[in-house]
């Protein structure tokens, strides 16, 4: 009877190895696609239903809109907006100093991820005191003589189960290339050392 039960319990941690990551990941994607498509789901002020006369919600709209709104944002910036619209525009966000830095802070986040310049696509392993320790981290700025610190880069350091990091400048010699994908490195630093080797 020990032996079943035994067997039972192995089988259930190696089924809960698979299940809980599948699920919790399958939950966050249904959690954020819904959260999304309720939010810029705009069927309620449409469209009523002709015999309750009440509003008529239509499951998925709220993605459609985003995936729409995407792509003609898309086709009118590369084919319709000028330099000098682009130049009344950044005038024009000048004069809100809040809402340009978190424009400007998430503009430049996204860009660094799915812009032509991609930033976080140079690991490197850094080593960050006297006893040998060192942290992985992506280098974002190889010339830093804007801020009167020629030879030196500016490496950022993701965190460990979370999108936020840290941001430290540190002499180009003390930088070390890794010769792995920027995908595996990030991955292996947000899962806490866990995967992506």
């Amino acid at each position: 009877m020990k032996q079943l039960f035994r067997a039972l319990l192995r089988y259930f941690f190696k089924g809960l190895l698979v299940v809980v990551p599948l699920g919790a990941a399958f939950l966050l994607i249904f959690w954020a696609v819904k959260t999304l498509d309720n939010a810029l789901n705009l069927s309620d002020f449409l469209w009523t239903d002709p015999k309750t006369g009440k509003p008529m919600y239509i499951p998925g709209l709220g993605i459609v809109n985003v995936v729409v709104i995407i792509l003609v944002a898309g086709i009118l910036v590369t084919n319709v907006v000028t330099d000098p619209i682009k130049r009344w525009f950044y005038r024009w966000l000048n004069r809100l100093p809040l809402f340009k830095f978190l424009y400007s802070s998430i503009k430049d986040l996204t860009e660094a991820f799915v812009g032509e310049e991609k930033k976080f696509n140079e690991p490197v392993l850094v080593e960050i005191n006297e006893f040998g320790v060192k942290k992985i981290g992506f280098v974002t700025q190889k010339d830093l003589s804007a801020l009167n610190l020629p030879g030196d880069v500016a490496v950022y350091f993701p965190w460990s189960y979370s999108f936020a990091g840290q941001v430290i400048i540190i002499s180009a010699d003390k930088v070390k290339p890794i010769d792995k994908s920027a995908a595996d490195m990030m991955k292996f630093v947000i899962s806490g050392g866990v995967s992506g080797l």
